[in-house]
C-alpha cells in the first residue's frame, strides 16, 4: 500500500478565464489564460473581480490545461503560443511553472504577462520565452499611491529577468493628466535604455469602461472623474519611443 503522506498533491490553477485566439498579448495568435488573484489595487484596474485569490473560479491541473491549449496549436504557426496573465500570474507561480514546462515539451512558445509583484523561480523563468512586464510607475512614491503596494517586488522581479537575460516587452497604461506627457513617456524610454533584451514598448490608453462593474461590486472607483485616454494622442506619444 502506498504511503499517502509522502505523495505530493498535484498543483491546481485557479483560472478566471480564457481567450482562445488572442492577438495582443504576445507575438502571433495566443491562447491566453487569466489567473485569479492579484495583490495590487491599481486605480485603473478593469478586472476587480479577479483580485480575490481565495475565490475559486475554474480549477484545473497543468496537464488538463495544456491538453486544452494543444487543441489550438494549428493556429499558432511560427510565432504564436500561450500567454499566462491575470490577475497576477506570479501568485500561482508553481502552477505556471508546471504549465510552461509541459508547453515547452510540446514546442509551444510561452509568455508571462505580469506586473512583477511576486516571486519568480529560476525554473519558471527558464521555461518562459517572453516576459511582458506591466510598468505601473517608475517613481516609488507614485507607484505606491497608484497600486497600494511598495515597488520592492517589481524591482526584484525585473532584476531577476535581467540576470536571466529574458526577452521582454514593456507596457504602460497612459492616464490623462497623470502620465500622458512627453516627459513621462521619455522617462519610460530612458528607463528601457538601461535594460537588456527589450524587444518592444507599448503604451496602452486608459479606458473607463469598468465604472459600471465597480458600482455593481460596491467598490469605490478612484478615477471616477477621469475621461478615457484619447487614442490618437496615445499613438502620438508612442512615436516618441521610436
Amino acid at each position: 500500500m502506498k504511503n499517502l503522506k509522502n505523495q505530493k498533491k498535484e498543483v491546481q490553477g485557479n483560472i478566471a478565464g480564457f481567450e482562445s485566439m488572442g492577438l495582443v498579448d504576445g507575438p502571433g495568435v495566443r491562447f491566453v489564460v487569466f489567473l485569479q488573484g492579484c495583490p495590487l489595487r491599481c486605480a485603473y484596474c478593469h478586472n476587480p473581480e479577479m483580485w480575490n485569490a481565495r475565490e475559486e473560479k475554474f480549477l484545473t491541473t497543468p496537464q488538463e490545461l495544456v491538453e486544452k491549449i494543444k487543441r489550438y496549436q494549428p493556429y499558432f504557426k511560427g510565432e504564436g503560443g500561450v500567454t499566462i496573465s491575470g490577475g497576477e500570474p506570479l501568485m500561482q507561480a508553481e502552477f505556471v511553472t508546471e504549465v510552461f514546462k509541459l508547453c515547452k515539451a510540446e514546442g509551444i512558445h510561452t509568455c508571462l504577462d505580469t506586473s512583477g509583484c511576486g516571486e519568480a523561480t529560476d525554473e519558471l523563468l527558464d521555461n518562459t520565452d517572453l516576459v511582458i512586464l506591466d510598468v505601473k510607475e517608475l517613481d516609488e512614491n507614485r507607484y505606491e499611491s497608484l497600486v497600494a503596494q511598495k515597488m520592492d517586488k517589481f524591482n526584484a522581479f525585473l532584476a531577476k529577468c535581467q540576470e536571466k537575460h529574458k526577452n521582454m516587452w514593456l507596457r504602460q497604461v497612459i492616464v490623462p493628466n497623470y502620465n500622458d506627457s512627453k516627459e513621462s513617456v521619455l522617462k519610460l524610454k530612458n528607463f528601457a535604455k538601461n535594460l537588456q533584451n527589450i524587444q518592444k514598448i507599448e503604451l496602452l490608453p486608459y479606458h473607463d469602461m469598468a465604472k459600471k462593474k465597480y458600482k455593481q461590486l460596491g467598490i469605490a472607483y478612484r478615477l471616477q472623474d477621469v475621461p478615457a485616454m484619447d487614442k490618437a494622442k496615445c499613438q502620438e506619444l508612442e512615436r516618441l519611443l521610436k
